[in-house]
């Protein structure tokens, strides 16, 4: 305070004439004593006051309060001295939080009991009644979204992720644990050390896409879910997984086909999530982002975990801006150099990436520090920032990199907070899907999926093609903080029911239908309507191949050059599908069986030498189809939980991964909600 009054005109702690210096050292010693009661009594309470307002604006408002604040404390100050303006009060307060959150930590770095306390004013709940048996482990899930098996296995070896890279240290002498995957053989720089944690990569369906693969994990059942987006023709809507009604439907029907309330049923908490799992704790979660009042409160009350700390909530907020600031200049250094493949990265994209790497990272990583200190018996929760990183600056560059080096971090956090819950836990890391890299379709041919299937189909195509947007994660995310459930605007999800078709896309994955036919076309109807339009899109460089149904096979898969594979025959003959590599055609096959497959589903052109394919999206990192790395997740779990799959076996679609978890929750004595028959039999089709 004494330096702050040094370096600042408008901040003063002395009188007009003059102070003695002892009289400025009681009145700065008073004044902060006043303004760190303030923090640890009328904060708190502001916060609870202010939970119905959204998250995002809550944290842009606390420079506003932590000033207000300080020119409280300066007013009660007993020495009669001290005045500041108001907009130096908000500096003021910003850097006396700073500080105190620093020495706070520093001072608390040998005294066990001490961080154990600072932990503690995280927590979401008081302490309850009951608590847990501190002899049976709980299990947090912690979802590293669209880091693939590669990209986690580079990050070990390069030492991005060392906490990471210590759970996978190898064995004495060098050689790896039974049941643990080695990183090209490199040693941890941790010698001696015996691994704790496994890495099994899994395989995801065709949909590589989070609304898919979190649907699978929390709910046990990706059926129907096509891709990211789609258009259902019985109820003549396009269906987005990160749209909160949508979200909502989904986890409806999954929880009707399934009979239960999902992996997070008993005593569960879900951070940051499309679902909740059935969890009885939420926050930014998107399904319950479209409900009223009685869901949102409780969602609301997460934030309280983290906001309830001045000094963290001022700290995520320089953070952020510094985040918008390093955005600015790494697309700014990118477009000088002219790098390729690239995207634009202007408009809003600089805040939704600070919001997806700082402020939902830190608001679920200490919403998960509270669930741990409360002793929840499993906690899942999703961070994003990698993906929406990945999506922008490309899978493999520096930017993304950086981003999982900060995951590693929170990694560690989790690990230490771990050390002073009231009960064991074990913590396994997985991720939803991975990316493939590789340049846009529009950018390599100058149209649009859209504009070929226009063509295709005769019609007038635009001069100038239309960008398709990114629907990443991170949006949907802050659509959950801003309580912003998307509007019922008709023209948007509820498109007219003419002739023309509706292209849509996810990733590399692109659908077309026809929304006056009330069913799914086959390639004879198709053909008779637009002759043209299945040779057109299956002869095109970019597309890898179609899927459609046939009157005559069921279904169809359609490659170049008139290539027709019926789906019965392609373990034959795998035709387009064999540079995909192998669990394509299982894929394809759980696809067409989903009664919202689009009239023709198109898969774009995939190189299996680099792993790159072409985004229908504006991506330079993809998701959503087949091809590279991104259908190649990892799920890492503790070596003293069983072994996901056995040796021979492979890990295939996110049911086996949700099955997985629920095994592993039973060995653990925690509470189990039994696989009903429906489950059962959907696991059997």
């Amino acid at each position: 305070m004494l330096v702050l009054a040094g370096l600042l005109p408008d901040f003063q702690l002395q009188s007009a004439d003059g102070d003695s210096a002892t009289r400025i050292a009681v009145t700065a010693a008073c004044g902060a004593g006043a303004f760190g009661v303030l923090s640890a009594v009328v904060w708190p309470l502001l916060v609870r006051l202010l939970l119905l307002v959204p998250a995002f604006v809550l944290g842009l408002l606390v420079f506003f309060l932590n000033g207000s604040l300080l020119l409280l404390a300066l007013r009660i100050n007993p020495s009669g001295r001290g005045a500041v303006a108001p907009e130096t009060a908000v500096i003021v307060a910003a850097v006396m939080s700073a500080v105190a959150s620093a020495t706070g930590a520093a001072l608390a770095v040998r005294d066990d009991e001490t961080y154990r306390r600072r932990l503690h004013r995280l927590a979401t709940r008081r302490r309850r009644s009951d608590p847990p048996c501190p002899t049976t482990p709980g299990l947090v899930f912690v979802q590293l979204d669209g880091v693939g098996h590669d990209v986690l296995t580079d990050a070990v070896r390069k030492g991005l992720m060392p906490t990471v890279g210590r759970w996978l240290a190898t064995g004495d002498g060098g050689q790896p644990t039974d049941g643990v995957r080695t990183l090209g053989g490199r040693q941890s720089a941790d010698h001696g050390t015996r691994p704790t944690h496994r890495l099994t990569p899994w395989r995801t369906d065709w949909s590589s896409q989070t609304g898919a693969s979190q649907l699978g994990i929390l709910h046990g059942s990706t059926f129907d879910v096509p891709a990211f987006r789609w258009y259902e023709k019985d109820r003549g809507e396009v269906m987005v997984c990160n749209r909160p009604t949508s979200a909502a439907e989904l986890q409806r029907r999954a929880v009707v086909r399934t009979g239960d309330g999902g992996l997070l049923s008993v005593d569960g908490a879900s951070r940051g999530n499309l679902f909740s799992g059935g969890a009885g704790e939420q926050a930014l979660v998107l399904s319950i982002a479209a409900r009223r009042r009685s869901r949102e409160n409780r969602s609301r009350a997460g934030y309280f975990a983290y906001f309830s700390d001045p000094a963290g909530a001022v700290r995520t907020a320089l953070s952020f801006v510094a985040e918008v600031a390093r955005e600015i200049g790494q697309s700014t250094r990118a477009r000088l150099r002219r790098q390729r493949p690239r995207i634009g990265r202007g408009g809003l994209y600089p805040l939704v990436r600070a919001f997806a790497t700082v402020v939902e990272r830190d608001v679920v990583v200490a919403a998960v520090m509270g669930d741990m200190l409360a002793g929840r018996t499993a906690v899942y929760a999703d961070l994003v920032a990698y993906d929406e990183v990945a999506h922008h600056s490309g899978p493999h560059s520096r930017d993304a990199e950086k981003v999982l080096q900060r995951l590693d971090r929170a990694l560690a956090l989790l690990q230490r907070v771990a050390e002073h819950a009231p009960r064991p836990y074990r913590i396994v890391v997985l991720s939803d899907h991975g990316q493939s890299p590789g340049e846009t379709f529009h950018a390599r041919y100058g149209l649009t999926l859209g504009d070929l299937v226009r063509a295709g189909c005769g019609l007038h195509v635009p001069r100038r093609a239309e960008h398709t947007h990114s629907g990443a994660e991170a949006r949907a995310a802050v659509r959950a903080a801003l309580r912003r459930p998307v509007a019922d605007r008709s023209d948007e999800h509820r498109p007219d029911r003419g002739r023309e078709p509706i292209v849509l896309a996810s990733g590399n994955l692109g659908l077309v239908s026809f929304p006056d036919v009330d069913h799914r076309m086959t390639k004879e109807e198709i053909d008779a309507r637009h002759p043209a339009l299945l040779t057109t899109l299956a002869n095109h460089p970019g597309i890898g191949f179609l899927l459609v149904r046939s009157a005559e096979h069921d279904g169809v898969v359609l490659g170049a050059h008139g290539v027709e594979i019926p789906l019965a025959a392609l373990d034959d003959d795998p035709g387009p599908l064999a540079r995909f590599g192998p669990g394509a055609a299982d894929a394809v096959r759980r696809t067409h069986s989903f009664p919202h497959t689009a009239d023709i589903m198109v898969n774009s052109a995939h190189d299996p030498a680099d792993g790159e394919v072409l985004a229908f999206e504006e991506q330079i990192g993809s998701h959503g189809g087949l091809g590279g790395a991104q259908s190649r997740p990892f799920l890492l779990s503790p070596l003293d939980l069983s072994a996901p799959v056995g040796q021979r076996e492979e890990l295939a679609g996110a049911e086996h991964v949700h099955r997985v978890l629920r095994r592993w929750l039973r060995e653990l004595n925690g509470p189990e909600i039994p696989l009903t028959a429906p489950a059962e039999e959907e696991r059997a089709a």
